[in-house]
């Protein structure tokens, strides 16, 4: 199958690409999310809490709800006693390590 070259171009669409990816992942702790499900895959909200420091629990759950509705993760909630929640990456989401890749590469080009 043969690849599409994708150019940078003014869109006339209602919403370019780009502004559609920004709007997803752009929101402060987002990409940091993403960041730890990258790393350590699937993880429970306070093991998220605690590797995103100075995150308040609120912002936390606000977050992973709009990065769920955007199919970025997945929630998985076990029926026990408390229960267990599980956030996890979608094939969508993880598609977003070579973005993180090459903003860790650009950031070091800035020490």
């Amino acid at each position: 199958m043969e690849e599409t070259k994708i150019i940078l171009e003014r869109s006339d669409d209602e919403q370019c690409p780009i502004e559609k990816s920004l709007t997803i992942i752009s929101a402060k702790w987002s990409f940091l999310i993403i960041r730890e499900l990258l790393i350590d895959g699937t993880l429970r909200f306070g093991d998220l809490l605690k590797g995103l420091e100075g995150i308040s629990p609120k912002t936390l759950s606000l977050r992973l709800r709009e990065l769920e509705e955007n199919k970025i993760i997945t929630r998985t909630v076990y029926p026990e006693i408390p229960p267990k929640v599980e956030y996890s990456l979608t094939e969508k989401g993880k598609q977003l390590e070579g973005i993180l890749l090459e903003l860790k590469r650009f950031g070091l080009t800035l020490e």
